[in-house]
């Protein structure tokens, strides 16, 4: 092993944990090993990795001395309780997102830190699309001045995730579309935005694809193939308003599936800023920026080089971890970030309940 390498076991091995055993290997790291229960996807997906060491028992990677970071990559209601497990072994951890499926949950990995010497990272995986860091700089460098509007929206036309399964139950998932696009919104808006602290909370779920999951109609399925006699009892489309401090306002808006054709809508964010305004979409190319110069409307086209796509946000998390955990540097994607988006997730759950706007939790 090269110097200044480290030693990854990343625990799940379903379609994110091959993600991040790619993007582990491409950073530069080594993936030492793969854990799952069913130990012929840990075999698999060692594979593809060489030197991995295949465990279906987390407890003996857990107890591997030669591996000192770990990526929990499995079902939402397990993210809690493995990150512990992970820190009182002394492990550093990548913690996929959401941080958990409840504020007391966050709280308990929160209490785990205090007590073990190990990092936690959140996987918020797109502060590092090349999108995200070129709207970033155009932001730092005053462009768009001060932001008083942030959009975000991510459709899909057929896109519920491992239908049947634990996505689409309510037990092990937390929720639908909300738990599972919302965190990437979330988050990516309060990022670019600096972090505002969330006010108040409105919002609206709706479910009308999955039910009965045997009527769904698709062409491919992310954590398939489908279970169509499983259960379907979360939202597939959420719409919100977040109320910021600093009249700041966000806006909300994701599907898993509807009937709009591909396209029709842009994906992505949208900034509102009183000297400019901003679009990306977080998988594409360029960064659209319209400002004024020289008393004349301007249109300005940021693209991303090439060969700097989507497909490299997940490396360079892993290049950040693999620094972190080898200088032991405090990770910005922090484990309070994580309990922060967990609350406005919590308050946007709230809020459909009561048909009202709520309050957002601190």
């Amino acid at each position: 092993m090269s110097e200044g390498q480290v030693r990854i076991g990343v625990i799940g091995a379903g379609g994110i944990g091959g993600v991040h055993a790619s993007a582990i290997t491409e950073s530069g790291n080594v993936v030492a090993g793969t854990c799952d229960i069913h130990r012929d996807r840990a075999e698999a997906l060692a594979g593809t990795c060489p030197g991995a060491v295949v465990f279906d028992d987390v407890d003996a990677l857990l107890a591997d001395d030669s591996i000192p970071a770990v990526v929990v990559a499995l079902p939402n209601c397990l993210h809690s309780p493995m990150a512990i497990k992970a820190l009182e072994a002394g492990k550093d951890v990548l913690l996929e997102k959401p941080m958990a499926t409840s504020i007391e949950e966050c709280d308990a990995v929160l209490a785990a830190m205090e007590n073990a010497p190990g990092l936690v990272q959140l996987g918020f995986v797109c502060r590092h699309a090349a999108t995200t860091l070129s709207a970033m700089e155009a932001i730092e460098s005053g462009r768009l001045g001060r932001i008083y509007r942030a959009d975000a929206t991510m459709y899909r036309r057929r896109g519920i995730p491992g239908l049947g399964g634990w996505f689409t139950t309510r037990s092990k998932s937390g929720g639908g579309v909300l738990i599972d696009l919302g965190p990437h919104l979330v988050d990516l808006l309060l990022h670019l935005c600096g972090r505002p602290r969330v006010i108040s909370a409105d919002c609206s779920v709706s479910s009308h694809f999955g039910h009965p999951p045997s009527g769904y109609r698709f062409t491919d399925m992310w954590a398939g193939p489908p279970v169509m006699d499983g259960p379907f009892d979360v939202e597939d489309g959420a719409t919100a308003l977040l109320r910021c401090e600093g009249d700041l306002d966000m806006t909300l808006n994701m599907c898993w599936a509807s009937h709009l054709p591909e396209k029709v809508l842009p994906d992505g964010v949208t900034l509102f800023g009183e000297n400019g305004a901003m679009h990306f979409d977080i998988w594409g190319d360029s960064v659209i920026v319209g400002t004024e110069l020289d008393d004349a409307s301007v249109d300005i086209k940021r693209p991303i080089k090439d060969g700097e796509g989507w497909n490299t946000a997940f490396r360079r998390q892993h290049e950040t971890f693999g620094h972190n955990v080898s200088t032991r540097t405090a990770p910005t994607s922090t484990a309070i970030e994580g309990r922060e988006v967990q609350c406005v997730l919590d308050a946007l759950y709230r809020s459909n309940e009561a048909r009202a706007s709520v309050d957002v939790s601190g």
